[in-house]
């Protein structure tokens, strides 16, 4: 039979809004003292809306936010088509879930994941439309295990769908998540995929619930392993000071903020990924033979976690 090219955006829908809940109720069990609270919001001119989840001070969770955003209007701002011109007067459906968790405890690493579909229509014109997505780790303090049992899942994830999918889209989140500036990655990598539409709507789709599918299965048994890891202040200042890395590619880099903000979308739900606490310190490098040392030196150099 023929792959199906015809996007079924409601299902879409139903899938990203399923995803999001098994995603509070799973990470609400694990913290074990909290709830994600709900704040559901429409944006101020109309054109859709979203549901925020929240959950924050948990007994595990410092913080965490899971969100899904339903957007959509007659136009694309100029700024969102300079790149695809074939985009400009066509009107857009722009939905996901994006995640962001910051634990307590800096033996836990906080972990990123999205999926999304967008879909620009025209009358009498077919339809341009496409996936993206992933999930990402950072560390604070690296572990070969945690390392490796976060790349195993995300290659589970990849298999089915082509013998090459997971080395391109790991080879693409290595790339998307490092801050020039610093010359150094956000941490160690993941997925990445955008503008994807190969194969068909079913095909992608499928790929797509792949991803979001495996994003417990790759966190869940880390912070299973790490939550009860006693820390002390020089962790604890030591995350608070890599967390800066994290707010300086949210702000600087990253397409889903720029997206949101550029279209309108809810600021307060947006930069919902931000850590609660963060610390910057000048010019500052941490000491040789030390196991924060060892976070720039092995973890924070993009590798074959797998071999």
């Amino acid at each position: 039979m023929p792959a199906n090219n015809t996007p079924d955006v409601n299902a879409v829908k139903q899938y990203l809004l399923a995803l999001q809940e098994s995603i509070c109720d799973e990470l609400a069990t694990e913290d074990g003292t909290e709830d994600f609270i709900r704040d559901a919001w429409e944006r101020e001119h109309g054109g859709g809306g979203g549901l925020t989840r929240v959950l924050n001070n948990g007994a595990v969770f410092e913080q965490a936010g899971v969100n899904f955003s339903h957007v959509h209007g007659a136009a694309l701002p100029a700024s969102a088509t300079a790149h695809r011109p074939e985009l400009a007067g066509r009107e857009f459906d722009a939905m996901g879930v994006s995640l962001v968790i910051h634990p307590h405890n800096p033996y836990v690493p906080t972990s990123h994941a999205n999926v999304r579909f967008f879909i620009a229509t025209k009358a009498d014109e077919e339809p341009v439309w496409w996936f993206g997505g992933g999930f990402d780790l950072t560390p604070y303090y690296g572990n070969h295990e945690d390392c490796r049992h976060w790349h195993s899942v995300a290659r589970d994830a990849c298999d089915g769908f082509g013998s090459d999918t997971y080395q391109r889209y790991k080879a693409w989140c290595d790339d998307y998540f490092y801050l020039k500036h610093r010359g150094e990655p956000r941490g160690i990598g993941g997925l990445f995929f955008d503008d994807l539409n190969e194969g068909g709507f079913d095909h992608s789709f499928a790929f797509m619930r792949s991803v979001g599918d495996h994003y417990l299965k790759a966190y869940r048994p880390i912070v299973q392993r790490r939550k009860n890891t006693e820390y002390g202040e020089r962790e604890r200042n030591f995350q608070l000071y890599r967390r800066g890395r994290y707010v300086e590619f949210n702000l600087v880099y990253d397409r889903g903020t720029l997206f949101g903000l550029q279209t309108g979308g809810r600021t307060e739900s947006i930069l919902m990924s931000l850590p609660p606490v963060v610390n910057w310190r000048y010019n500052w490098s941490p000491d040789p033979d030390t196991a924060e040392a060892e976070l720039y030196e092995f973890y924070l150099k993009p590798r074959d976690w797998l071999a």
